[in-house]
């Protein structure tokens, strides 16, 4: 089976995925590992992985997934907010919109990643400026709980991911 594992990552959250679920594939033909070029071999099944861009994959990503077509894909990626995993099938199904009908996607993986700090420097400036807004105090706490990930827990996670997938 040759498998193709594409991502794109700004604080490196992603790209740990990324790493984690090429590293599973030890007895597997990983034909291509990296960020989206116009050279990408065919593959049997590609892992496109992502930050979260507002709700989204990032444009690059979305780009080359409107490139595909009947082609097995699965979905991964990371984003700051991870307490309710509800949010994570909507991340999922914004991203599946953009993909071909043709394309098979045969599931998603998200995890909390870890924020810029400036994210957090924004936030406790607004909220010097708007002391009740519970909402503020929600985000600064979420900042805080993504500092610790990806963890452990969370490459672990996706590397049964990646197994259950491959095993399909």
């Amino acid at each position: 089976m040759k498998v193709v594992i594409i991502y794109s990552s700004i604080t490196g959250n992603t790209k740990l995925l990324a790493e984690t679920i090429k590293n599973t594939f030890k007895d597997k033909e990983v034909t291509y590992f990296g960020k989206v070029t116009k050279d990408i071999p065919n593959a049997d099944l590609y892992f496109v992985g992502s930050w979260t861009n507002k709700g989204n994959a990032s444009d690059e990503i979305i780009n080359f997934l409107k490139t595909l077509k009947n082609k097995k894909i699965a979905i991964f990626g990371t984003a700051g907010y991870g307490k309710d995993k509800s949010y994570y099938e909507t991340l999922f199904n914004r991203v599946k919109k953009e993909l071909d009908e043709t394309n098979k996607v045969l599931g998603y993986f998200y995890s909390q990643g870890k924020m810029p700090l400036s994210v957090r420097e924004r936030y406790v400036k607004m909220i010097t400026q708007n002391k009740e807004d519970v909402n503020l105090k929600v985000s600064i706490d979420n900042f805080d709980e993504a500092l610790s990930h990806p963890d452990k827990k969370d490459l672990e996670d996706v590397s049964k991911w990646a197994l259950s997938i491959i095993n399909n």
